[in-house]
């Protein structure tokens, strides 16, 4: 365990975070690394995804709700024909579907469709609570209860490349939209079905993943170095008064 700093260090830390780690581990290497326990982050990524993890070190984890509250950026990856009960490639595969002939000018006018407003419902294998109970513990037991649609808002969502039974797309969207689940349903409206394959989170409000350190990096960085990566908190959110 690395010997904590002789001043409690405070700020937000950008990592990209790699693949089959969830949030909360990021969390606990990093308390383990800065040997504090003040430590959280602002918006969760599945253990699947990797990229943009925005970490608030000491006092910045008063600032967590403002930075979750904002847009994310993600580039994603859907495999067409077949659908999974999560939506995404860690879930167990529920039907497989011929996938048609289709174009590049098909699926983008199917991707139009998704833009602007709209309600989206939550997958059943997600962290939100009913009657106190976690949806994905329902699921697993092979439950399904009604959903309360959630407003989203979709402000950019692109083809990247296409080659059946792959295709990867820039995602803009609002804070607590469900790639997965815009992936099944482009799926579901292109008549072959599909799951989320892939994600990374590209940007996260006015963070980059340019701006991100992998996570391996920062467990081999001395803590001065790691210090000087901090983004002050009125850098981070100016319009909060602390």
């Amino acid at each position: 365990m690395s010997l904590g700093p002789t001043k409690e260090m405070e700020g937000v830390l950008l990592v990209d975070k790699p693949k089959g780690l969830t949030s909360h581990d990021v969390v606990y290497r990093l308390r383990r690394k800065l040997g504090m326990k003040k430590i959280g982050h602002a918006g969760t990524l599945d253990p699947m995804a990797t990229g943009v993890l925005v970490m608030l070190i000491g006092k910045a984890t008063r600032i967590s709700q403002y930075l979750m509250s904002v847009d994310k950026a993600y580039e994603g990856e859907a495999t067409l024909g077949v659908v999974t009960d999560s939506q995404d490639a860690e879930g167990e595969m529920m039907e497989t579907r011929p996938v048609p002939e289709l174009t590049v000018a098909q699926v983008r006018e199917v991707m139009k469709t998704f833009m602007g407003d709209q309600y989206q419902t939550p997958p059943m294998h997600s962290a939100i609570k009913i009657d106190g109970v976690p949806l994905y513990k329902l699921a697993r037991k092979g439950e399904e209860v009604e959903r309360e649609p959630r407003f989203i808002r979709v402000t950019a969502f692109d083809l990247l490349t296409f080659d059946l039974p792959k295709l990867t797309f820039d995602l803009h969207c609002t804070k607590g939209t469900y790639v997965r689940t815009i992936a099944h349903d482009l799926g579901n409206k292109l008549g072959c079905g599909a799951h989320l394959s892939a994600l990374r989170r590209t940007a996260s409000g006015q963070f980059t993943i340019k701006q991100c350190l992998p996570l391996e990096e920062i467990e081999t960085m001395a803590l001065p170095d790691i210090e000087k990566r901090l983004i002050p908190i009125y850098e981070a959110a100016p319009r909060v008064a602390l």
